[in-house]
């Protein structure tokens, strides 16, 4: 046998086990996979006949094979709920959690989500974390026992957006009805937009900042989208928890806002360019009063929030309203308990929330979006 120091390997054709068992290959990218749970986890569970969040990120990328083809991996399975269970203190343990694995090396993080929520906590990575690399959100619409589903499709989009020129945090799902493209959609401009539809996710006020082809796995960027290494890393992770999202409706009463007396911050979806019943009015002012930050949004899918057009706009303002600009009403919430959570002084954080920090605010409405 040839003295060690005379024996050649390639090392680019060795492959290793990863997490249970799935094939590392020198030479991939390093990617990182944390699980929260959601269909894209999910299975029948015979017991009860429902769907329920069973599996992690380790059971992800053994039921989908391909997914080795594009990078290594390393797992972390820091919750497996159902997405209308995520709650703000599981945003923070998530910001912690994908900021430590772009600390320990990897070049791209998926986070599996369930679709109803992946919004808010899409949004809420965005203000908490400065990523050089992509943060990548997905899951799927439909479980991955059934031939529908959309799970696998999306895992391997996700999973060559996260090792694109991408650089920032961005929601991957299905762009159409078929099995062809998925859409890059900016954390902060995303919304599900169907209940059951696997393209049920849009960009709202902007086009998607990119698009995966499949099956071809080929990353298409827009100008708009932020690319690798434009930040450096950084984690804020402190949050507001007192703050709410309150939608107007004609026969609202003023009392229901004693339930807000105390809180930090509070959005309000209003209607058409930002207005809800004059009769609020003096109720609103008083939580202003006392030291809430109240931001106006429009529950208008399209467009802004203007109180300066009608009177009862411009009694907003004076009241003390902020106007939301075209900020989605759930974007502006969780920004709020962000800004309220790094900012103490009231006027300071409006003029934050006036600004725009991760692309949640658009400056001028594009024709027909």
């Amino acid at each position: 046998m040839p003295p060690a120091s005379c024996i050649c390997i390639d090392h680019a054709a060795l492959s290793v086990p990863g997490p249970r068992g799935v094939i590392q290959t020198p030479g991939l990218p390093d990617l990182s996979i944390v699980s929260t749970g959601g269909t894209i986890a999910s299975r029948i569970d015979y017991r009860t006949g429902s769907v329920t969040s069973q599996s992690d990120a380790a059971d992800i990328l053994t039921a989908i094979p391909e997914l080795a083809q594009i990078a290594n991996y390393r797992t972390l399975p820091l919750a497996a709920i159902l997405s209308e269970n995520m709650t703000p203190a599981i945003w923070q343990e998530l910001a912690r959690a994908v900021h430590a694995e772009i600390l320990d090396g990897a070049t791209g993080v998926i986070v599996t989500h369930g679709t109803d929520t992946m919004a808010y906590s899409a949004a809420a990575l965005s203000f908490m974390i400065d990523t050089p690399v992509p943060i990548v959100v997905v899951g799927s619409q439909r479980s991955a026992d059934r031939p529908s589903s959309d799970n696998a499709m999306n895992a391997v989009c996700a999973a060559a957006a996260a090792t694109s020129a991408l650089g920032e945090v961005a929601v991957v799902m299905h762009a159409t009805t078929s099995d062809d493209t998925c859409a890059i959609h900016r954390g902060t401009r995303v919304r599900k937009m169907h209940t059951s539809r696997r393209d049920a996710f849009r960009s709202m006020g902007i086009p998607p900042i990119g698009t995966v082809a499949y099956p071809s796995r080929a990353v298409t960027l827009t100008p708009a989208a932020v690319t690798r290494g434009t930040h450096t890393l950084a984690l804020r992770d402190r949050l507001e928890p007192h703050c709410a999202l309150v939608q107007f409706c004609p026969g609202m009463v003023p009392d229901l806002f004693i339930a807000y007396e105390g809180y930090r911050g509070l959005v309000l979806s209003g209607t058409g360019l930002g207005h809800v019943s004059t009769m609020l009015i003096p109720a609103i002012k008083k939580l202003v009063d006392a030291g809430t930050v109240v931001i106006m949004t429009s529950q208008c899918l399209h467009g802004r929030v203007c109180d300066r057009v009608y009177d009862t706009g411009r009694d907003l303002l004076n009241a003390g309203v902020v106007e939301g600009g075209d900020m989605l009403p759930e974007v502006a919430l969780v920004k709020l308990m962000w800004v309220l959570g790094n900012e103490r002084d009231c006027a300071k954080a409006a003029v934050m929330m006036g600004a725009d920090l991760k692309g949640e605010l658009i400056r001028r409405s594009a024709h027909g979006l």
